[in-house]
């Protein structure tokens, strides 16, 4: 008589066994907040956030998206919120300098500054950070997974925390979450998918404030020296410009460092996937990058080149 196969024990223990089966069983659960996990077996919990990070989220069979591709639950746009909010503030703490700008310009002057800070720099940041993200779930809904953005509470605290210290924006405000069987050439399009939103970003963002300082005439009223609120007087010219600016940097930012081929990175994925792609992709964004570190072009230059135009 042939054994029992053991490929059964992933529907149902055998009955005359006592030892753990060979083959673990695949349990699939959804909670309350909408969020899919898979436990294989072992008794072992993971934050699903921590597990992608660490490259061992467990990849198996999710049901097959049939909805609409540009949905979000109410749970996924509560995580947008708060991660968006988080970023907002670690971002205007960054733009003062931290607790370290109050010695260099007052405490009421600080604040003040702060404040104003938070909106141009989330007009500025926030678009390239939140269609980053969307951009890795549509692709991934796209090949039929089941893809929601979640926030990470820890990376959300340590990130205000860094930024309030030190100045400097050190924050993993969060990531989609993806669940599905996926092929290594579909995994690479979800990775790049993040990157190519940054592109796209960075080349319509040029034209586009490029128009909007024109037209507002933003260039002929900025004061790049002097605080956004001087007296009574709003600075709202340089607001602007900076808003242009940042768009520019945070988007060549971004896709860069995703870009990286490290642990949960981007770059890492789309390098699985296809060599070619991946140095392609990192070569142009290395390029504009550092280019404008290494002082071949600006911005604001170019922004300001543009504006003239109107």
């Amino acid at each position: 008589m042939a054994g029992r196969d053991p490929r059964a024990d992933i529907l149902d223990n055998d009955p005359f066994r006592t030892h753990k089966s060979r083959v673990h069983r695949v349990h699939a659960r959804q909670t309350s907040d909408g969020t899919i996990h898979f436990d294989t077996g072992a008794n072992v919990r993971m934050n699903p956030l921590f597990a992608q990070m660490m490259g061992i989220a467990q990849q198996k069979p999710a049901q097959m998206h049939t909805g609409k591709i540009w949905h979000f639950s109410s749970e996924e746009k509560k995580h947008l919120r708060l991660a968006t909010a988080a970023f907002t503030v670690a971002l205007g703490f960054m733009a003062v300098g931290g607790i370290w700008g109050i010695e260099s310009s007052g405490l009421d002057a600080w604040f003040v500054q702060f404040f104003l800070s938070m909106p141009v720099l989330l007009l500025a940041v926030g678009p390239a950070f939140l269609l980053h993200e969307i951009g890795h779930k549509i692709v991934a809904k796209k090949n039929g997974c089941w893809a929601e953005f979640r926030a990470d509470p820890s990376g959300l605290r340590f990130g205000i925390f860094i930024s309030f210290f030190i100045g400097i924006l050190f924050m993993a405000p969060g990531a989609v979450m993806v669940a599905g069987l996926v092929t290594r050439r579909q995994n690479g399009h979800i990775a790049i998918a993040g990157p190519l939103v940054n592109f796209g970003l960075f080349l319509i963002g040029i034209p586009l404030w490029g128009v909007i300082l024109g037209l507002t005439g933003a260039f002929d009223v900025a004061d790049s020296e002097a605080a956004y609120l001087v007296g009574s007087q709003l600075n709202w010219g340089q607001m602007l410009v900076d808003a242009g600016v940042f768009w520019v940097y945070a988007n060549l930012f971004l896709g860069l460092f995703n870009m990286l081929p490290f642990g949960p990175l981007d770059g890492n994925k789309v390098k699985d996937w296809d060599e070619n792609a991946f140095y392609v992709t990192i070569s142009v964004f290395a390029i504009l990058f550092l280019s404008i570190i290494l002082g071949f072009w600006s911005p604001a230059a170019v922004l300001e080149a543009i504006a003239n135009f109107f």
